[in-house]
């Protein structure tokens, strides 16, 4: 289920042209480890892998529960309480996961409808 909610909500990601376009542009791609379930994907600008390892190591990775994950998505739990909190944890630079957030955008706003499609409720 975790890997059917994440990740259709970042292959819907990919599907906006300014987000891809600007991740081209910041060499941006983003591993993003949950636990329990345990579930990982790695974002890059060329696609969406889901479970398995990529072939390149990710200038970002997140490491946090599914259901900070959930929160996070939510709007319930903003990301630097969680990364304060150690309920987010980073592999990288902590200004560019700053700049990737308003970038993140359009997959906040079409998260509840993704998760509420998979039977998640808010």
């Amino acid at each position: 289920m975790a890997e059917k909610v994440f990740g259709g909500l970042f292959t819907v990601l990919l599907e906006d042209e300014e987000f891809v376009a600007k991740a081209r542009q910041e060499g941006l791609s983003v591993r993003l480890v949950h636990t329990k379930p345990d579930c990982e994907i790695f974002v890059a600008p060329q696609g969406v892998v889901i479970g398995e390892q990529p072939s390149r190591t990710a200038a970002i990775t997140l490491r946090m529960s599914c259901d900070t994950a959930h929160a996070l998505w939510m709007g319930r739990l903003m990301v630097p309480v969680a990364i304060a909190t150690g309920r987010l944890r980073i592999r990288g630079k902590v200004a560019k996961v700053l700049e990737l957030v308003p970038m993140l955008r359009p997959a906040f706003d079409r998260y509840p409808d993704i998760a509420a499609a998979c039977g998640i409720d808010g």
